[in-house]
């Protein structure tokens, strides 16, 4: 089955479902890991910057967009671990997945970015197409 489950997450209600199906999977193999993966992109930096004050602010905020997340991952008793990079959603999140033994990408259809949402959303559109493991995209 699925080992190393790849749980792309941006804190949209639609990462929160992909979340839940993550969960699901990995409950159902004790050896499971789910890496939940916080690409954070131009602009959304700038945006967070504006906001904020403090570095640790800015970090406050980042976690507090996978704090559901990461709360459904606890209360399952599920393994799993927190990366956050930057960069483009799309390719950033296509370029861990195939650098880093994923065996399954699990991502939301659509995301907070209301401005790339027109068709499928255009970084689980990426991802599908890119990534060379297999891929689920949670509506």
């Amino acid at each position: 089955m699925f080992k190393n489950i790849l749980l792309a997450s941006d804190g949209s209600e639609y990462a929160i479902r992909a979340c839940e199906k993550a969960t699901y999977l990995a409950k159902h193999n004790p050896e499971s890991k789910v890496i939940v993966l916080y690409v954070v992109d131009a602009a959304t930096s700038r945006a967070d910057v504006t906001k904020s004050y403090s570095s640790s602010d800015l970090d406050q905020s980042r976690k507090a967009k996978l704090e559901i997340t990461e709360r459904k991952l606890i209360e399952a008793g599920i393994n799993y671990e927190v990366v956050v990079l930057h960069g483009d959603p799309g390719p950033t999140i296509v370029k861990y997945a195939n650098e880093n033994n994923v065996d399954l990408c699990v991502i939301g259809s659509r995301g907070l970015n209301r401005l790339q949402e027109m068709v499928l959303g255009s970084v689980s559109h990426k991802v599908a197409k890119r990534v060379e493991c297999p891929v689920m995209i949670v509506k």
